[in-house]
C-alpha cells in the first residue's frame, strides 16, 4: 500500500508510545481530532490537520500548535470527533487508517463507538488499526486473515455478532470451525503460539474484533 494512502489518526484516548506504537506510525500522513494532539510530540509527528469541536484542548496546546490548520465543528453535531477524523482521512485518500488513541480514556463509551467504526469501515475494504500503546485492536470479517503478535501474547476475540465457523491457529488455544453465539466468553484470553508466524483466524460468517496486548505475556 502507498504510504500516502496511511493515515494515523490522533485520538483522545490514552497512547503509550513505544517503539512498536513508532513502527506502526512511521510514514503515515497525520490528522489530529481534538484533544488527541497532545500525542503529536511523542510521536515526533506533525499533522497535516487538526479537526473536532475543540471542547478538549485548551489554549496552551493550541499555542504549541500554532501553524497546524485547523478545522472546527460545532460541539452540538452528529458524530463524534474521531468519526470526523476518519471521513476527513477518507477524503484524502486513506486506504489504511490507523487509530491511536482509540481504545484506553475517560469515555467507555467513546472507545467501543472507535471499535464498532472500524469493523464498519473494515467491511467497506479500508485496513484499520486501533492502537493505545498497550493495547492493539483489528477487525474480524469473514474469511481468512492473519495478525502478526508476539509469541505469547495475550489476545480475546469479541464478537459483534454471532460468529460461525471460527478458526483460529498458531494460538495455545486452537479453535477450528468453532460456533460463538453473540456474547459467548469462550473466545476471551488465550495466547499467541509460539511456532513461527502470525495468528491466522477464518470465520464463516459474523463480525468481530480481535483485541491483543503485545507486550502481556502474564498467561489466560
Amino acid at each position: 500500500m502507498k504510504a500516502a494512502e496511511t493515515f494515523t489518526l490522533l485520538l483522545g484516548g490514552a497512547l503509550a508510545v513505544d517503539d512498536r506504537v513508532r513502527r506502526l506510525v512511521d510514514g503515515s500522513r497525520v490528522i489530529a481530532a481534538d484533544g488527541g494532539m497532545v500525542h503529536a510530540e511523542a510521536l515526533g509527528v506533525s499533522p497535516e490537520i487538526w479537526v473536532g469541536d475543540f471542547d478538549s484542548t485548551d489554549a496552551a496546546l493550541i499555542e504549541r500548535f500554532p501553524d497546524i490548520e485547523r478545522k472546527g465543528f460545532p460541539p452540538a453535531k452528529n458524530a463524534t470527533d474521531g468519526a470526523i477524523a476518519t471521513e476527513e482521512a477518507i477524503g484524502r485518500g486513506a486506504k489504511r487508517i490507523i487509530m491511536a488513541g482509540a481504545l484506553q480514556g475517560e469515555r467507555t463509551d467513546h472507545g467501543m463507538m472507535n471499535m464498532l467504526l472500524a469493523v464498519r469501515l473494515a467491511e467497506a475494504g479500508y485496513d484499520m488499526v486501533l492502537t493505545s500503546g498497550e493495547e492493539e485492536a483489528r477487525p474480524l470479517l469473514t474469511g481468512a486473515s492473519e495478525i502478526e503478535m508476539p509469541a505469547g501474547a495475550l489476545f480475546s476475540v469479541l464478537g459483534f455478532s454471532d460468529l460461525h465457523g471460527l478458526s483460529i491457529e498458531n494460538a495455545v488455544y486452537p479453535l477450528d470451525a468453532f460456533e460463538a453465539p453473540f456474547g459467548l466468553p469462550r473466545t476471551v484470553s488465550n495466547k499467541a503460539g509460539n511456532g513461527d508466524g502470525p495468528v491466522r483466524f477464518g470465520l464463516k460468517s459474523g463480525r468481530g474484533i480481535v483485541i491483543f496486548r503485545p507486550h502481556d505475556f502474564s498467561g489466560v
